[in-house]
């Protein structure tokens, strides 16, 4: 007999999972149909993926201390201050985007230059973003929408207008980037403007469903600058930690790069293929976030942990088994993306690598999750600065320096992982983040 907390995890982490699995295949789409255009498009589209990881840093700073409170007010049956509370981070939301959409619009092609693009790479790179830019507000409106959404407890929402979206924009992408039905052939262009035209769609979604069917949330004009204040205060170090963690994968990558070419392709076919067993992770940290504020809003601290304690078993059990199947088929599974001999080479031995490691992973994800759902974004930040610096990258460095085989620094990932999964498996059990004050 499944227990009713087991099906709330449940009914909140698969759509978010299948929504996570939806976001990866349009990405997949896009570069498939945008790489027929020509090598330099799909170098840009793939190098502005870099840039808004900067952006995404950016949208942290209010998406998680509002998600942190918005589902601590849920959970003290106070809509009213939610829905306050959504209005303003909705014009939070547009301000900053303002400030993203003049530096990207006036400096992407400075962007593509830094990042050592050829000409051509830059050119259209600089059409891209250009228009990419100008949709940076409908972008950071749909990432505040859907986790408010989740905060109040609705992902499954979410879910039916992302698939919706997503088919709209590889139609989108056909008519627009090949010329059919009448319309011109716009290449990169036409990938941007089906790209942000998907983004307004789901904005519009969004707003229609919180008008007209969300009971748990709506839009209300008041204007609360304590509120605010809050959010932005458990959102700074949340900010800050996706900040260096972005600059922390770059540096990772790098000293992966300077191994070889095939070595930097087993490394990204072999994350790709560990993307889909990320899928139940994201799930259940979007369920525990929401679970845990909701229940520490409630001022039910014991059901609040034992939300995570679920999240966290069934995250693990799933994320086992992918690992396993990672472990024992590692050339089977990367045979999908490339044919290039030493390229599966190095994927597989990644792959079996990280199959071990996906327990402390999905600790790592539930619990951390959980731990951002109390506010408690300065106990994240410090535990993963702390790991990144002193247990993967300088050990990587080293490691590199010496030497050692790509295959180590695989190892010293995996080690570190593991002993981020610990640090926050003992943080967790000590209960003194459910009183974070927020």
């Amino acid at each position: 007999m499944i227990s009713s907390d087991t099906k709330k995890v449940f009914s909140l982490a698969l759509p978010a999972a299948l929504k996570h699995l939806v976001n990866i295949l349009q990405v997949l789409i896009d570069m498939l149909m945008v790489g027929t255009v020509s090598v330099a498009a799909l170098a840009a589209v793939g190098m502005s993926m870099q840039f808004m990881m900067i952006v995404n840093v950016l949208m942290t700073l209010y998406v998680i201390g509002g998600n942190a409170l918005i589902s601590r007010f849920i959970g003290q049956g106070r809509k009213k201050r939610a829905s306050a509370l959504l209005f303003s981070l909705v014009l939070l939301a547009i301000s900053l985007a303002v400030f993203v959409t003049f530096g990207g619009y006036f400096g992407s092609d400075h962007f593509y230059i830094w990042m050592g693009a050829t000409p051509e790479v830059v050119r259209q790179g600089g059409i891209y973003f250009r228009i990419l830019s100008l949709g940076v507000v409908v972008i950071f409106l749909d990432n505040l929408l859907y986790n408010a959404l989740s905060a109040a407890g609705d992902t499954k929402s979410s879910l039916y207008i992302k698939l919706f979206s997503a088919g709209l924009n590889a139609c989108l992408n056909y008519v627009l980037i090949f010329g059919h039905f009448g319309f011109e052939a716009r290449g990169i262009e036409g990938a941007a403007i089906a790209t942000v035209i998907s983004y307004i769609f789901n904005v519009m979604a969004y707003y229609i469903l919180i008008k007209k069917m969300n009971s748990k949330l709506d839009f209300i004009p008041i204007i609360r600058l304590h509120d605010i204040k809050r959010v932005l205060k458990v959102g700074w170090s949340a900010a800050l930690d996706r900040g260096i963690s972005s600059l922390s994968f770059l540096f990772f990558v790098s000293i992966i790069t300077a191994y070889g070419t095939a070595e930097l392709a087993g490394y990204q076919v072999g994350l790709r293929v560990e993307g889909i067993a990320f899928m139940p992770g994201f799930g259940f940290a979007i369920a525990s976030m929401a679970l845990v504020g909701q229940n520490i809003g409630a001022k039910n601290f014991e059901q609040a942990y034992n939300m995570g304690i679920i999240s966290g078993r069934i995250a693990y059990s799933f994320m086992g088994s992918v690992g396993l199947i990672m472990i024992l088929f590692p050339e089977y599974l990367v045979h999908f993306f490339t044919k290039d001999a030493l390229t599966i080479a190095v994927a597989s031995k990644y792959l079996i690598l990280v199959g071990l490691a996906q327990i402390p992973l999905a600790i790592m994800f539930v619990y951390s999750a959980s731990l951002r759902g109390a506010g408690a974004t300065k106990t994240t930040l410090k535990v993963n600065v702390l790991s990144l610096c002193f247990f993967r990258l300088l050990p990587s460095y080293i490691a590199y320096k010496m030497g050692y085989g790509i295959v180590v620094i695989f190892m010293i990932m995996n080690l570190e992982t593991l002993i981020k999964g610990l640090i926050y498996w003992y943080i967790y059990s000590k209960k003194t983040w459910l009183y974070t004050k927020v």
